[in-house]
């Protein structure tokens, strides 16, 4: 970022500040899914415990259909999870990679737990999961937004679900102790994993069909098939994919959450980011000025309606619910919580990160 940007940061930081009330932490904190990137001292002000880090590489690309997407190739992920794991060592020792769901509180430290947001880079070679498993992998997602060798994506006009590649991954992840991730995936695809898989699965991050009707958001029967697993499922920070009305709020990330314990049930809910801890940094550095921000992906937006997804005929109007586009947030759910009176305090203990370390317990130890 240019210094003006960076000048805009620091000024929404200061006055993140405001209404955060400090002193200690009771429960525990863990994020679905986040990035190792900014300030190394995000660690500490994010109060997290631990949280599922995308160790992935990605690169843009044009996809045949004309659409715009992402490539993880095996090289650029081999080489980004050694980084991630030198970081720890080095930028953020604060943190250290995690290996089994015990780890979490072991240390004052953040517990790492990494993933890859696809199965790109494993490509038809089903021993390269056990490769990055002994780099450290513990969660891997079968897919991102489009088809694969593994999966079906959620972001296709014809919707398919598991290959017999994608099986056998799915047979090799439960062996080994990865925890299966179908964010992204289609319904058929969540839907073969629920069927198939011997360990609980997460939907690390995503939000509910039932509230926003877009292919990437979680129909019921995704919820019901992730909470029947012993799984859990992170609501993440994508505004648009939260609500369709113009002004995003902390009311409808409750109500994500609330919807998604009543069809899944309290052990199924959870927090997640899908943004670096601090948040979504150009917005940042607009001042969370979502009108303007939210350009940014009107491009990629206009190119999926194109190739014929559904649910793409309208632009976005925002990206962020700007209260939670902070290092604070999650402080900030759990003060809205509290004061929800369907929330008892076990269940914002489970929200909050009880759910997830219950998870990453049962499947890694």
């Amino acid at each position: 970022m240019g210094t003006a940007a960076a000048g805009l940061v620091s000024a929404c930081a200061r006055k993140e500040g405001l209404g955060v009330s400090a002193g200690s932490q009771d429960r525990i904190y863990v994020d679905g899914l986040s990035f190792l990137r900014g300030p190394a001292d995000d660690l500490k002000a994010s109060g997290l415990n631990a949280a599922i880090i995308d160790a992935s590489e990605v690169t843009e690309i044009v996809r045949p259909d004309g659409s715009l997407g992402w490539i993880r190739t095996f090289e650029a992920c081999d080489r980004h999870i050694d980084e991630i794991k030198a970081s720890t060592g080095g930028t953020y020792s604060g943190a250290f990679i995690a290996e089994s769901g015990s780890d979490i509180g072991r240390t004052g430290d953040l517990a790492v737990f990494l993933q890859f947001q696809s199965c790109e880079p494993i490509e038809d070679q089903l021993d390269r999961i056990g490769y990055f498993h002994a780099k450290g992998l513990r969660v891997l997602q079968f897919t991102h937004h489009h088809d694969n060798l593994f999966a079906g994506g959620a972001l296709e006009p014809a919707q398919s679900g598991l290959t017999s590649l994608g099986r056998d991954g799915l047979r090799e992840m439960n062996r080994l102790g990865i925890i299966p991730d179908v964010s992204h995936s289609s319904e058929p695809t969540a839907l073969d994993v629920a069927a198939m898989s011997k360990t609980p699965f997460i939907l690390s991050h995503g939000a509910c069909r039932a509230i926003v009707d877009n292919p990437r958001c979680a129909t019921d029967d995704m919820i019901r098939g992730v909470a029947n697993s012993g799984g859990a499922m992170g609501v993440f920070m994508m505004s648009f994919w939260l609500t369709d009305e113009p002004v995003p709020t902390v009311d409808h990330y409750i109500r994500n959450l609330r919807h998604l314990v009543n069809v899944g049930g309290i052990d199924a809910a959870a927090i997640a980011n899908d943004f670096p801890m601090s948040g979504q940094q150009e917005l940042r550095a607009l001042n969370n000025d979502n009108a303007e921000g939210v350009k940014q992906y009107h491009d990629w937006w206009k190119s999926i309606d194109a190739s014929g997804v559904p649910g793409f005929d309208r632009l976005p109007v925002h990206v962020v619910i700007p209260e939670l586009n902070t290092i604070h947030r999650m402080k900030l759910i759990e003060q809205a919580l509290e004061r929800d009176p369907s929330f008892r305090s076990s269940d914002i203990d489970k929200i909050m990160g009880g759910n997830w370390q219950r998870v990453l317990t049962d499947v890694l130890g």
